[in-house]
């Protein structure tokens, strides 16, 4: 259904034969899709975030012809929940995103197509890049690391240098699952400083966080419920040794108070043959609204 001149948003249908039914993703178009011109699709973070906060990378292709396509993933947002699958470890996996993923621009009729994941979502469009898909042209790596062990560790550099009462608070939390005022001070005090350094917090990415916390089924299932410590499945995920199958132009993001630091990104910039590092030094991890002129110029280039 469209919404306003330009903007178009809806449904698709996307098979799981896994549970014998069809599950619906949801979907926004920015702009006009055009044959030939490849759109760019926005893949969120989270696992569970809403795609709202990345409406603002229309930035990036107002004016141009490229057109902005962003969507909910399975489990979160506007698209299809199934809290009733909570810890079924054989649905929830890297694969199914890339399936959906995969099934969204082909009924969208999206044949050639510019690609940008963010922290989780750059999990997706990493794991989708290195199988070479013939229709993607350029990719955008933000905020995101090639393992979880990079993810962990980049944490961990984090953790050390906060406060020493939010560290002990946090290490109460993973002892116990407590969530004491304790650990909700910490948790904020994180988020206000490697998350989104803007006071207050813009609308939609407090939207996108809000669709996670309301519906957590994806990541207490693939990751496991403490902050600093992943125990879910996607422990041992990695794509590292794979980054040299990516040939296609990449774009890799973070800044300077991100979770996803210079050590985590490194194998990016070291193994794919085209790639170009940019770090944004007064951003952590929203740059696109913590500095967006700068960021919408850096992107581009696509």
């Amino acid at each position: 259904m469209a919404t306003s001149e330009g903007t178009k948003e809806g449904y698709v249908g996307f098979e799981v034969p896994y549970l014998s039914r069809t599950c619906q993703t949801y979907y926004k178009i920015i702009g006009t899709l055009h044959h030939g011109v490849p759109p760019l699709i926005a893949i969120a973070g989270g696992p569970s975030c809403g795609s709202e906060y990345f409406e603002i990378l229309s930035d990036v292709t107002e004016g141009r012809p490229k057109t902005l396509v962003l969507y909910d993933q399975l489990g979160s947002g506007r698209s299809t929940h199934l809290p009733e699958t909570l810890g079924d470890t054989v649905l929830w996996t890297v694969q199914l995103f890339l399936d959906e993923l995969h099934n969204l621009h082909e009924k969208l009729g999206i044949d050639k197509y510019d690609l940008l994941g963010h922290s989780w979502g750059g999990t997706i469009a990493t794991s989708y890049a290195v199988q070479r898909p013939p229709g993607l042209r350029n990719l955008i790596i933000f905020s995101s690391q090639p393992s979880t062990q990079l993810l962990m560790e980049g944490h961990a550099e984090i953790r050390s240098i906060l406060p020493r009462e939010i560290r002990e608070a946090l290490d109460k939390y993973e002892e116990d699952g407590r969530a004491t005022p304790e650990y909700r001070k910490g948790r904020e005090y994180y988020t206000m400083h490697h998350m989104c350094m803007i006071v207050p917090m813009p609308p939609p990415i407090v939207m996108a966080f809000a669709w996670a916390s309301k519906d957590p089924t994806v990541s207490l299932t693939m990751f496991g419920k403490g902050m600093f410590k992943v125990t879910g499945p996607m422990k041992d995920w990695s794509v590292v040794d794979q980054l040299s199958k990516i040939q296609v132009p990449t774009l890799v993001l973070n800044g300077a108070q991100d979770s996803a630091r210079n050590f985590s990104v490194a194998p990016f910039v070291d193994r794919i043959p085209n790639v170009k590092w940019v770090k944004f030094e007064n951003s952590s991890h929203m740059a696109h609204f913590e500095e967006r002129e700068r960021f919408m110029q850096t992107n581009k280039y696509t």
